[in-house]
């Protein structure tokens, strides 16, 4: 593979220049080799470090995780537990993510079905919102994973 400029990485892996630039900002992509003229330019283990950290944040792992697993990657001599207990926290996110979305879904099909035909003073939906007293369920904000 020859080297890529920039725009070309972020064409192939769907990743926009910005995000490419914080990832190296932050570490988790190595600085990249330069050209003369100063231009960045990368090479295949990039585009699959970027592929990586890309599938890794689609399945909502903190950047904090991410540096993790590739901190593992990079030494594959190592035992892998710790990637398992990274994974296990992710997934134990999303089964509350999960309970959480189905009773906030609950809530909203409750305060739909009572109904608004009159006027908006009388709306169930702007009331129930306006006192979360009405509430069938305490919803809480939407939180991920404790890894930051």
């Amino acid at each position: 593979m020859s080297p890529l400029p920039i725009g070309r990485l972020a064409k192939l892996t769907d990743v926009k220049v910005t995000t490419i630039r914080f990832y190296e900002s932050i570490g988790l992509l190595p600085r990249p080799l330069r050209t003369q003229s100063d231009r960045r330019i990368y090479g295949e283990g990039d585009v699959r470090r970027l592929g990586f950290i890309k599938h890794a944040r689609q399945l909502g792992f903190a950047v904090e995780a991410i540096r993790d697993l590739l901190e593992l990657s990079d030494h594959p001599e190592r035992v892998c537990d710790g990637a398992n207990a990274i994974a296990q926290e992710q997934l134990a996110a999303v089964d509350a993510k999960i309970d959480q979305l189905g009773a906030l879904r609950e809530e909203l099909v409750r305060m739909t079905a009572a109904g608004c035909s009159g006027p908006a003073a009388s709306c169930r939906v702007i009331e129930s919102l306006s006192d979360h007293g009405l509430c069938s369920v305490d919803q809480e904000p939407m939180a991920g994973p404790s890894r930051t």
